[in-house]
């Protein structure tokens, strides 16, 4: 199986290549894992069988198989039924990592599925489609999946799949700038409780994109979501490699006990599974954690248990990053001449049968083995060819950046204008009803006969009351009393201009409440607009007079602090801060370790910025790090607008 990873950002402590190798190997098993099944099958009778894919992919591709052989035998069986078997026989050999079988099943499936858009034919396509790996096919794949999706209903089980699977393979063909749009989409559209299921298997696709970003924190919050679907559903199949990706996230974040915590688990669900490859997957990171954690000795074990799978299995690459962490674990030992001899078989081709962005790290580990063994001549020609390869992945990952953050910016205008047509949309709709009630009563008035005056005095002044409503409806939100976005953008603009006309700084707060959608999940809905109208209520008790606090959107709210430099406006937004602390939840969220905190980024109108928005995008990138660095904190932006954020991080933001 060959794959191609892209994004990497050095973090954590260890050796580059050993990081390099962790997200390989997340990526491998992402293959098979984001195959889970999606679409919903026309046949009530089959739902079960549907289940246990996630549950014992071995025992559901057992039985799938031998209703295939049942029916073929029975030619009262109608082909529609035939191909469903077939669909979830194709699903259940993807997860299990048997591609050329699923591909098979699936092209069998879809001689007899017609037509295209029926549920059974789209999860044969999924089913095809993500066992591609060849740039020729998956392209192909793209250009027919874009087709079948464009005429699916918005918002149905069949989009949401079909963008689930389109934007993966996006991934595949090293085009994250358009798969962060596409999976962002079917993240959204999935919103519905109806659809949890394929909500599940969206955060997961886009916690891996995430990942090869480099974005951990952001990863990990998508596959928490996932993780929570499989334990309601006791879908250990699945649980098994979520617990693994999750594990290899946290090995790139440098969480290294934690991630051990996590490769123990998944090795335990694949042992009950009787899954050798999970296991060996598992045992492969157990290694790499043991390395990293300086405990070389202990993990040895793993990683020739792994090498010893995967070599039986015929999967080279995998049987190449067992052997470099075992030349890593050499190294250690102070074993160089074995370490360097290892190596040099992993470097027969010069990399040219490895992934062109682990291959830098490899020559570097070489270097360092060659210099142990006073061979200084190859160190330093090893040195150099690292040196000019990690330069091309550089200049790569730069331009590739660029178009992943244009590719951000395009999906946040997106969802604003969306969001500033719905507004628009709401309040003309109300607006239309507010008319045709005033139209009502001034007919009953003009029928009346009796007491004509009296009527139309109280028309005129419910007209009063309707028009003074709609201007509030207009300017203030409706839930905490506080001005709405729009509101809060005219007060800010006008902030602005008057601070700048008197040379006197404008401070801004983005604040964002933490775990909002533990909180709403844990207590309800009802809660949740409890601490929003709490927090409403003790920021009014706070402010002073041209102090201003607004809804931002959610759960995110802007403070407007003017003629107050950043020291000053510190400290009224710590007051705040200190003041959400003191919101209660009920008993059961306190006891499962919920509360309720803020965090804020701050910026100010002094540090060379000229319009609002530059202001609030330092303040938004300061938010961000307080989120990173462990939320209930207010961190200060500084000078650089080169790290700005978007709407796509806001709302994937952890609540």
């Amino acid at each position: 199986m060959s794959i191609s990873v892209h994004g990497l950002r050095e973090r954590g402590r260890g050796p580059g290549w050993l990081r390099l190798f962790a997200l390989l190997a997340g990526a491998l098993l992402a293959f098979g894992r984001a195959r889970a099944d999606c679409v919903d099958l026309p046949f009530p009778d089959l739902h079960p069988l549907e289940a246990l894919e996630d549950v014992d992919a071995n025992h559901a591709l057992a039985k799938a198989q031998a209703l295939i052989r049942a029916a073929r035998d029975d030619h009262a069986t109608a082909a529609p039924r035939l191909a469903a078997l077939y669909a979830i026989s194709a699903e259940s050999s993807s997860i299990l990592e048997l591609d050329a079988d699923a591909r098979q099943t699936a092209l069998r499936g879809l001689q007899l599925a017609t037509p295209d858009d029926n549920p059974v034919s789209l999860s044969l396509l999924i089913s095809y489609a993500e066992t591609v790996y060849d740039t020729p096919g998956l392209k192909a794949q793209v250009d027919k999946l874009a087709t079948v999706a464009a005429r699916q209903p918005h918002g149905s089980p069949g989009s949401v799949c079909l963008l689930k699977t389109l934007g993966w393979l996006q991934h595949r063909l090293n085009q994250d700038d358009v798969a962060v749009g596409t999976l962002t989409n079917a993240y959204r559209d999935s919103a519905l409780p109806a659809l949890a299921r394929q909500r599940a298997r969206v955060a997961e696709a886009l916690a891996m994109v995430m990942d090869g970003m480099g974005d951990f924190d952001q990863a990990l919050d998508l596959m928490q979501q996932t993780l929570a679907w499989e334990q309601e559903h006791h879908a250990v199949q699945l649980l098994s490699v979520t617990r693994y990706l999750r594990g290899a996230v946290l090995l790139e974040k440098g969480d290294y006990q934690v991630a051990l915590a996590e490769f123990d688990e998944a090795r335990g669900l694949a042992r009950a599974l009787a899954d050798q490859q999970g296991i060996a997957y598992a045992d492969l990171r157990i290694c790499e954690a043991r390395i990293r954690l300086g405990q070389s000795a202990i993990g040895r074990p793993s990683c020739q248990a792994a090498e010893a799978v995967f070599a039986a299995a015929g999967v080279k690459d995998l049987v190449k990053q067992a052997r470099a962490l075992l030349a890593h674990a050499d190294l250690d030992a102070g074993q160089s001449a074995a370490a360097l001899a290892t190596l040099n078989d992993v470097l027969d081709q010069g990399g040219a049968d490895i992934v062109p962005r682990a291959v830098p790290q490899l020559y570097e580990l070489r270097a360092q083995a060659n210099a142990a063994s006073g061979n200084y001549h190859a160190a330093y020609a090893d040195l150099r060819e690292y040196v000019r390869r990690a330069h091309a992945v550089s200049d790569a990952d730069r331009a590739r950046s660029g178009s992943v953050l244009r590719a951000r910016f395009r999906v946040d205008s997106e969802i604003e204008r969306n969001l500033s047509l719905q507004s628009e949309l709401r309040l003309t709709r109300e607006s239309s009803a507010l008319q045709r009630e005033q139209l009502q009563r001034r007919t009953e008035v003009l029928g009346a006969g009796v007491g004509l005056v009296v009527l139309l005095v109280y028309v005129l002044l419910t007209n009063l009351g309707h028009r003074r409503q709609l201007q509030r409806m207009a300017r203030e939100d409706s839930l905490t009393r506080l001005p709405n976005r729009r509101r809060t953008a005219e007060l800010a603009t006008a902030a602005l201009a008057e601070a700048m006309s008197a040379n006197c700084p404008l401070t801004i707060a983005l604040i964002d409440l933490d775990h909002f959608k533990l909180i709403n999940d844990a207590c309800g809905h009802a809660v949740g607009d409890r601490v929003l109208k709490d927090l409403a209520t003790a920021s009014r008790a706070m402010l002073r007079d041209g102090e201003v606090l607004g809804r931002w959107g959610g759960e995110e709210f802007l403070m407007l602090l003017p003629a107050q430099p950043l020291d000053l406006a510190l400290a009224r937004v710590e007051t705040l801060r200190a003041a959400a602390l003191e919101i209660a939840l009920p008993e059961n969220a306190r006891a499962a370790g919920l509360r309720v905190s803020l965090s804020a980024g701050m910026a100010t109108s002094y540090e060379g910025a000229s319009s609002l928005d530059e202001i609030i995008a330092r303040a938004d990138v300061a938010l961000y790090e307080a989120k990173k660095q462990g939320r209930n904190l207010v961190r200060v932006a500084d000078e650089s607008l080169q790290a700005s954020t978007t709407a796509i991080r806001r709302a994937l933001r952890a609540r």
